[in-house]
């Protein structure tokens, strides 16, 4: 793949695993880097929540190896994904790994890197566009201004693989600062009191961000007490985005020029 007035890029060679971003859904969010690699790649393992559209992008005969971790379903262990990947690499194959999102983002690419790494396995990262950030952006959220934070706190909202929380929602609350969920719904109950116990007020602004990008593309925003009813009410399923804080209400400034996502 070569365009004009851009670096070439780079080989993809055989026996080597390049770890990618595939973005929020839309194929017009990847970057060049990951198209290079879905029209090179020999067998591509790809999650779940991947969009259909980017994996229409591969190579007519690079082959597709599910490999989507999705909570409450029958999934493949990551222990299984990682020796797929080596597996595939010493077989000589180009082996793509492709994540929804970025892969050092809630993306287990660590865990996968750290086990190439063990087994001698070269590998390659290439960032991509995180749905967190990129769904309030496309939303008309702004994740930072200079009127009302200068951090933000991106947080895993399902379960630990032990069925723990995994996070200190009261802790979080704490902090005085907005906060961006991943995937909230399973627990969302739970999350909504335990923030309300750290001292967030019931009348926090929040927004529901489902499927961005995508078809099914759904944007609700509420109030942190009504948030569970007004989410049933509106149908809100996974996967979603929940943002919390002072940010959710500058969105609608933001409205009577927002281009909605095309």
């Amino acid at each position: 793949m070569s365009l004009p007035g851009f670096p070439p890029m780079p080989d993809f060679p055989a026996g080597e695993v390049w770890l990618a971003g595939a973005g929020p859904g839309d194929p017009r969010l990847l970057t060049l880097l990951a198209l290079h690699a879905l029209a090179t790649a020999d067998d591509i393992v790809h999650d779940a929540l991947v969009d259909p559209r980017v994996l229409g992008l591969k190579r007519a005969d690079a082959e597709l190896i599910p490999a989507g971790k999705r909570g409450g379903r029958p999934s493949p262990r990551q222990r299984d994904i990682n020796e797929i990947l080596i597996s595939r690499a010493r077989a000589g194959r180009r082996v793509l790994r492709l994540k929804g999102g970025d892969p050092f983002v809630f993306g287990r690419g660590w865990d996968e890197a750290s086990a190439l790494t063990e087994a001698g396995i070269r590998f390659r990262v290439i960032p991509g566009v995180t749905a967190g950030l990129a769904a309030t952006a496309l939303a008309g959220i702004p994740a930072t201004t200079r009127e009302t934070n200068h951090a933000v706190v991106l947080a895993a909202g399902h379960r630990a693989e032990d069925g723990s929380s995994g996070t200190d929602w009261v802790a979080l609350a704490k902090l005085g600062q907005p906060i961006i969920l991943y995937m909230p719904m399973t627990q969302l109950p739970e999350i909504v009191e335990a923030l309300q116990q750290g001292g967030l007020r019931g009348d926090t602004p929040v927004a529901l961000l489902q499927s961005a990008t995508t078809e099914n593309e759904q944007i609700m925003e509420s109030m942190l007490g009504t948030l569970i009813d007004d989410a049933r009410k509106a149908g809100i399923g996974s996967p979603a985005i929940l943002v919390i804080g002072a940010i959710v209400g500058l969105r609608r400034r933001l409205l009577s020029s927002l281009i909605g996502w095309q």
